[in-house]
């Protein structure tokens, strides 16, 4: 077996590991995260009816610039807002297989900062 291939196995089953604790309704949306080399991405999901009920993407911001960390907290308070504007107060976080440090914890800090409860 080749290294990568183990590597993506690894997370694989981290990624299983987590979402089989977690799991989100549409009181009580997921927060799902995904983070590239290049961007990163959000979205509340409502894992009973299988939507998503608010989503933001790096792509989306004004102001593209400062490093990959300030975007994630500006990001993190878009989410923030357009949850707001859709009512919807406390989610249960899926940081799926990353660490929770770097832009991951710089997003949920600014969620949490712009209202978000989890």
């Amino acid at each position: 077996m080749n290294r990568e291939r183990f590597l993506q196995e690894k997370r694989q089953r981290r990624t299983h590991r987590v979402r089989a604790r977690i799991s989100g309704t549409g009181y009580l949306p997921r927060l799902a995260v995904f983070r590239s080399v290049r961007y990163f991405s959000a979205q509340l999901i409502d894992d009973v009816t299988g939507r998503t009920l608010v989503a933001v993407h790096e792509r989306e911001l004004d102001d593209r610039t400062g490093t990959k960390t300030e975007r994630a907290k500006r990001l993190g308070t878009l989410l923030g807002e357009r949850a707001q504007v859709a009512k919807l107060k406390v989610v249960v976080f899926d940081r799926r297989h990353y660490r929770y440090h770097g832009r991951v914890a710089a997003f949920a800090d600014a969620a949490r900062a712009a209202g978000l409860k989890f």
